[in-house]
């Protein structure tokens, strides 16, 4: 019983190791078996040393045992070890996967799992009738971004937590009822026999365990996990540039902007450096690369020129895109946004870019473009995660869904959103990533879910044979684009070569402004984006640099 009580020590002590390469080994290990660790050549005058002495410890085969119900892998073993360890007398305080939410039982209300915190899956948590459901909404962020004006917070225009939306105020269920939860957390990976997810949360320290990885089981899974944006392998842009998907690249953007006016004044500095320091390059001439082009513009004009007067004449705003900006707007649109962004001092490139280094951006051509702040914007495509999915794929790597935004092959899974398009067997194009298109298919699944509830068919395995309704139809309700000094483009078609409305100027400007107030989630948002728009308009944007 000592020997036993010596060995189970050891374990604990080494438990952080066991962990550790376990979930390297075995990242979902499945079942479990009786654990028995077989001890060599114990001496107790040697106890101490082996306790305290870790390097020495060896590998083993991987051998799955059972402690507190949890499955793991342990792979270390003591040299000094001589008897069996019974299964009574061993407590592992560290498994590969700690608990998490188990399969709902009879006469529990069906469990939801949402993946994400994007436009869809917000949409979906905001509409879900959680009197019928149970959901779990598991990402790790725990906000929702309105993106449409992202932009504008890079320069003062807004502040940040003006386009961030609580989840938890999205869906009060969230926060109140007793089995429904928000996770900050990642998914790594989803069992679709099991009907399980694996998680994985990265705590930075604050837990005593890291990773910490936990499974949830759910009855019907929604993956809305968004896209992340497109380098095309070109080296250096991940090291070296900014992308602006996030409240975090927004803050990182302003921070670097400010950084680099206040060290163009410092004295002894070359004008070379400072021509580097204050060219602010950006990567794309869609409708984000654009508009963060146009907000840019507009703050050197009205604000840094009052503000940094020094400086005043050296700053500068290259746009560089293989095509025509704004390739999706109709083609007089196009011209005029040309027109005004270079009226407004921004350079308009055309080039490809091969490579991306910490202070120069060389393009196909061999033209060398320094810069002080890259922002990349040249679109989304599927993430890692997505891409590891064992799942059918439509074109472009998204997940591959049907007409109801269910994933073909496997039950009670549904996609929506930039992560998912449909298979070429519906014969429906792979719709655009734009938030309107997410929102509207978080929308329709909200519609299915409540049929889908009020024939009893929200528990795994039970909406087999269900009647859904009529598929998801998009319709295009038109896009905008703002490009500084209160001008903007509104285009009203339905597609490119469709006709329709098209509108440029400050009509447009106020369109676009009072759109996108309307459709800022919250009152309380809506507060504070009028209220930031009205600062800036009285007193310009504030350009204290914080953090």
């Amino acid at each position: 019983m000592v020997l036993s009580r010596i060995a189970k020590n050891g374990l604990r002590r080494s438990g952080s190791t066991f962990n550790k390469h376990s979930h390297q080994k075995n990242p979902y290990p499945q079942g479990a078996s009786t654990y028995k660790s077989f001890i060599q050549s114990f001496n107790p005058a040697t106890t101490n040393a082996y306790v305290l002495n870790l390097p020495h410890i060896q590998r083993v085969n991987p051998m799955t045992f059972w402690s507190r119900g949890i499955s793991t892998t342990p792979q270390r073993q003591f040299p000094s070890a001589e008897r069996v360890v019974e299964e009574s007398d061993l407590e592992c305080d560290e498994p590969s996967f700690w608990p998490g939410l188990e399969a709902t039982k009879p006469g529990e209300k069906p469990r939801v799992v949402v993946l994400g915190t994007g436009w869809a899956s917000c949409r979906f948590l905001k509409g879900l009738d959680t009197k019928v459901y149970d959901v779990v909404c598991i990402s790790p962020r725990n906000h929702m971004v309105f993106t449409p004006l992202l932009a504008s917070t890079c320069v003062g225009t807004l502040e940040f937590r003006s386009v961030a939306e609580p989840i938890s105020m999205i869906q009060t269920a969230l926060a109140k009822d007793p089995n429904s939860y928000f996770y900050l957390a990642s998914c790594t990976g989803v069992d679709t026999n099991k009907h399980e997810v694996f998680c994985e949360t990265v705590n930075h320290g604050e837990l005593p365990h890291e990773p910490y990885q936990f499974r949830v089981a759910y009855d019907k899974l929604v993956i809305a996990v968004g896209a992340e944006p497109l380098t095309f392998g070109i080296k250096g842009v991940k090291e070296h540039a900014f992308f602006l998907r996030e409240v975090n690249h927004a803050q990182e953007i302003r921070k670097k902007l400010l950084l680099n006016l206040m060290l163009s004044e410092k004295p002894g500095i070359s004008d070379e450096e400072k021509k580097r320091l204050l060219h602010c390059v950006v990567i794309g001439g869609g409708p984000t690369g654009v508009e963060f082009s146009g907000e840019l513009s507009d703050f050197i004009i009205r604000d840094v020129r009052d503000r940094y007067a020094h400086i005043k004449d050296d700053i500068k705003v290259t746009l560089i895109e293989a095509n025509e900006i704004l390739s999706s707007f109709d083609f007089g649109l196009q011209t005029y946004a040309t027109k005004h962004l270079t009226k407004c001092g921004v350079r308009l490139m055309r080039g490809v870019v091969k490579e991306v280094l910490h202070d120069k951006i060389v393009l196909s051509d061999g033209t060398d473009v320094p810069y002080g702040l890259l922002v990349w914007s040249t679109g989304v495509g599927p993430s890692e995660f997505v891409k590891s999915l064992d799942l059918p794929k439509a074109p472009g790597g998204r997940i591959g869904v049907d007409g109801w935004m269910r994933v073909p092959s496997v039950e009670d899974v549904f996609a929506v959103g930039d992560c998912a398009g449909f298979l070429e067997q519906t014969g429906k194009p792979v719709l655009p990533a734009l938030a309107q298109v997410a929102e509207r298919e978080g929308k329709y699944l909200v519609e299915l879910f409540d049929r889908i509830g009020k024939q009893n068919g929200g528990k795994a395995w039970s909406a087999k044979d269900m009647s859904l309704g009529d598929p998801f139809v998009y319709k295009h309700l038109g896009s905008m684009a703002t490009v500084g000094r209160y001008k903007a483009l509104v285009d009203l078609r339905q597609s490119k070569d469709a006709r329709g409305i098209s509108l440029a100027g400050f009509l447009s400007w106020f369109i676009w402004r009072s759109a996108y107030l309307t459709r800022v989630i919250s009152w309380r948002n809506r507060f504070y984006v009028a209220v930031n728009w009205a600062t800036t308009l009285v007193f310009g944007r504030d350009n204290s640099r914080i953090g």
